[in-house]
């Protein structure tokens, strides 16, 4: 016990030893001279690998966390990946969000890269990831990095990595960089020049961002829709609003309370408008303002939240769920005559297959979960996840964007409201069409991650016969891959309607997050609506199902 304890000692000492940063060496110090080994262990117990895209953790010292020494490396297995595909001399464009540490990792990197012998272009301020997305394709650049760890907690950073087609690392790109990572024994072997990196102008790179916008946009010269909007503490509003006002959309009232980007995110536990309470000023906003709907982007702007009024809503409002606004954007994107593939993933509502299927020419198609799967498909027009996320311009960002998904949305809820109608209203109008597709999350969190894998494992030896009084007709092992799924692990169900035809059809996936500590299970029931009147009483017997399939499931899983 006592050998092991003066290895991990030895081991992060020679990790002190090398360590750039201030703070994180005397934070290590700190632990060290404390003897707090069980902290150590934590610190020491590995490396951080590269999970959705890139990397993303808790900020402290140690290879187990987000620091400035984890970053080095990690740019310099990325350049060291570069020069072997052939990109020596190339161009990596590099972005930052407001987080603690963002803009050193982003010099770091920047540092890295021309050491390498590459070239390195740095946005000038902290910006929106659709805006570092783009750039990638503008500039010609062979590699991007966005820092940035998104909707996670304010403990946490991230280093989201793309390749120069403007996509996120699918496999075997990520295993491929991890190994150069890996091979770097000491960060005296990485040169990191003091400059020699470019810093790109404002007006090059957003005013380019700005001008593709106006292909989002599908040729309607409605304008009139009141917005209120947050950018969640983020980096989004300077954008949001320059972007809606080149479009000639009024000015959004901006949650006051959530307009300055703060790394502490003093308003939210979470800064995710998913998240219970994330969500509360800008509806007490709303209740003072009257707009017509609500907008909000996750602090890096590149997920798209929409609330609508709710007179049943103790708040007044209502969020819409990922899928509705789905659904939305593609009926109005179907309804302009796009042209091109329709995607989605396997755990979104199946919604959008009817859509696609009732127009003629839509071709549709599913990956797995995220947009590094999802920018990837051929002849790709329209692509969203459940999560918030949506592509409404492969051709500017292939990843999702929650600046240009806001501006599609402010113009349907436009001419929607030039006609008399509401969001809520094409809701409808779906439901009676294609049937009520009504989705549903169980999500747990832990501290623990062996309880993910416990539930799988359980899942997978005991798989349910019977959710919510329906049969489970096919149980699939992602984990084996499918004919059109590479593998992953996961498991999807399907249910059989019920024998009086209330429900027809139901579906579970069950996953462990890819960025977070959690376990997630995505359900739907689709209900059969005869007309408008009947939506009441689907909405009901929705609820009532999933609410079942949830119990059920948690039970079988033991979570």
């Amino acid at each position: 016990m006592e050998r092991e304890r003066d290895a991990l000692i030895a081991q992060a000492r020679t990790w002190l030893a090398e360590d750039p940063d201030p703070d994180t060496r005397e934070e290590l110090a700190r632990l060290i001279d404390d003897g707090d080994t069980a902290e150590l262990a934590a610190r020491f117990a590995g490396t951080l690998q590269f999970g959705t895209a890139g990397l993303r953790g808790e900020l402290g010292a140690g290879p187990m966390r987000m620091n400035r020494s984890v970053v080095i490396r990690a740019a310099a297995g990325l350049a060291a990946y570069l020069k072997n595909q052939g990109h020596a001399g190339g161009t990596v464009v590099i972005g930052y969000d407001a987080r603690y540490k963002s803009a050193d990792f982003a010099q770091d990197t920047a540092a890295v890269m021309v050491g390498a012998g590459l070239k390195a272009a740095v946005l000038p301020k902290p910006l929106p990831t659709p805006v570092l997305a783009f750039a990638i394709r503008h500039l010609g650049a062979v590699a991007g990095i966005e820092v940035t760890a998104s909707h996670n907690p304010p403990r946490d950073n991230g280093y989201k990595v793309y390749l120069g087609d403007g996509s996120q690392i699918v496999p075997p790109a990520d295993a491929e960089i991890a190994a150069e990572i890996a091979a770097i024994k000491s960060l005296d072997d990485v040169p990191r020049p003091s400059a020699g990196w470019e810093t790109l102008r404002y007006e090059d790179v957003v005013g380019a961002y700005l001008e593709r916008t106006d292909a989002v946009l599908t040729g309607g010269s409605a304008r009139d829709v009141r917005v209120v909007y947050t950018p969640m503490h983020g980096v989004g509003r300077d954008v949001l609003a320059a972007a809606f006002e080149r479009a000639g959309f009024p000015a959004p009232t901006v949650v006051a309370a959530q307009a300055e980007p703060d790394p502490d995110f003093p308003t939210v536990v979470f800064p995710n408008p998913e998240e219970p309470g994330a969500m509360d000023l800008a509806f007490a906003t709303a209740r003072e303002a009257q707009p017509d709907i609500i907008i909000a982007n996750d602090p890096d702007a590149d997920r798209c939240a929409v609330a609508v009024p709710d007179p049943d809503s103790a708040e007044g409002w209502r969020m819409l769920r990922g899928d509705e606004v789905g659904a939305l954007l593609a009926t109005h994107l179907v309804h302009k005559n796009a042209r091109g593939t329709f995607t989605t993933t396997i755990v979104s509502s199946s919604l959008l297959s009817r859509i696609a299927a009732a127009s003629t020419g839509t071709p549709y198609t599913e990956t797995l979960t995220g947009f590094k799967w999802l920018a990837r498909v051929d002849g790709l027009r329209y692509a969203y996840e459940e999560a918030l996320g949506y592509c409404v311009d492969p051709e500017g960002v292939r990843d999702k964007d929650g600046i240009t998904a806001a501006l599609l949305v402010a113009e349907l809820a436009a001419e929607l409201k030039e006609s008399g109608r509401t969001l809520s209203d094409l809701l409808d109008d779906l439901a009676v069409e294609h049937g009520l597709h009504a989705t549903d999350q169980l999500s747990v969190r832990v501290q623990d991650l062996s309880l993910i894998a416990d539930a799988m494992r359980r899942l997978r030896e005991q798989p349910p016969a019977v959710l919510a009084g329906l049969h489970v007709t096919s149980a699939e092992d992602l984990a084996k891959g499918t004919e059109s799924l590479p593998p992953t692990d996961g498991l999807r169900y399907h249910l059989a309607g019920d024998a009086s035809g209330t429900v027809s059809a139901a579906r579970v996936i069950v996953r462990p997050s890819g960025t977070e500590p959690k376990i997630k299970c995505y359900l739907e029931v689709v209900i059969p609506v005869a007309d408008a009147a009947a939506l009441s009483g689907a909405r009901a017997k929705a609820t009532e199902v999933l609410t079942a399939i949830k119990a059920d499931l948690s039970r079988a899983a033991g979570i």
